[in-house]
């Protein structure tokens, strides 16, 4: 199992300098990927654009940009861009949204999310492939091509915790990424069926790659405090009450990585024992403590977490 850094918004407010210093720190420790979500700051695929010209040799990801704000033909010309930027090191995460997100701040629809993304991505893959699409659909109308030279399409991740958005990434993604999503519903739910929907499609065995908290700590309780002060709107959306129920977890506090070094250890190897495939560990606290993660992280990643 791969390890990977988050890097950007979700570890604080970051300038330019820090967010390509966090990405530097990630490549010098020898972690393969550095992942960037699209929350209410830096744009994420310009700001792994600007980093990852600056730091060679590192993957990069998006973990993940919701598409209802971005039309297919937008959000393939920027993730080309990104490819024509860093030498084609984009893993491209896409994910339906917090519904009510899409709806209250942008006045979006979010029904039938699964049907959505299953129109978007039979536009979006072509575009990446430089291919031009005609598509007048249910929920999506889309004509036009995007044409960045020297620009690889990158690999397309959902963001799927329920069993339909599973089946879809298995079927026409090349993976998933999960966010606040434990080992239990990882192993039990998340890794079989999205298995199954890429064997019965014909295609290679989905990448699965899971994003937690993280914090290697001498003070476990508090810390599991502040995350559940701090995240406690994430733990009452359905999308996450319903795969936190899954995991008998109250709350986001109880599905993050917390504890001291030996804690965190087994705790990631139980991820590679569920069938992840790549960690994204998100460092959690001020800086001395996410500097000591990151040190814990660093070693098992060298490992390879097993």
């Amino acid at each position: 199992m791969r390890i990977g850094l988050v890097v950007g918004d979700t570890r604080g407010p970051s300038t330019l300098e820090q967010l390509t210093g966090q990405v530097r720190a990630a490549a010098d420790a020898g972690f393969g990927t550095a992942w960037a979500a699209q929350a209410f700051g830096w744009d994420a695929l310009t700001a792994l654009a600007v980093a990852g010209a600056a730091v060679p040799g590192i993957g990069l990801g998006t973990a993940v940009v919701p598409i209802p704000q971005r039309h297919p033909l937008v959000l393939a010309g920027q993730a080309l861009s990104v490819q024509a930027a860093t030498g084609g090191r984009l893993t491209l995460g896409v994910g339906a949204g917090v519904a009510m997100m899409v709806q209250e701040m942008f006045g979006l629809p979010a029904d039938r999310p699964a049907r959505r993304m299953r129109e978007y991505l039979s536009v979006l893959r072509p575009l990446l492939r430089g291919e031009s699409v005609t598509h007048r659909g249910e929920t999506l109308t889309a004509v036009g091509s995007v044409t960045v030279p020297d620009a690889e399409p990158p690999p397309v991740l959902v963001a799927a915790l329920g069993p339909a958005m599973l089946r879809l990434a298995g079927e026409l993604a090349d993976g998933t990424v999960t966010w606040m999503t434990g080992p239990r519903s990882l192993g039990d739910h998340i890794v079989p069926l999205i298995t199954k929907a890429a064997e019965t499609a014909g295609r290679p065995v989905p990448r699965v790659v899971a994003g937690l908290i993280v914090c290697v700590t001498n003070g476990e309780a508090a810390v599991r405090e502040r995350i559940a002060e701090q995240y406690a709107l994430a733990g009452q959306v359905p999308e996450y009450r319903a795969v936190l129920d899954r995991e008998g977890a109250a709350g986001p506090q109880d599905v993050v990585i917390v504890g001291d070094e030996d804690d965190v250890a087994r705790d990631v190897r139980r991820l590679a024992d569920a069938g992840v495939t790549e960690f994204i560990a998100s460092p959690f606290g001020s800086v001395e403590e996410q500097d000591r993660t990151i040190g814990v992280l660093a070693d098992l990643a060298g490992s390879g977490a097993r």
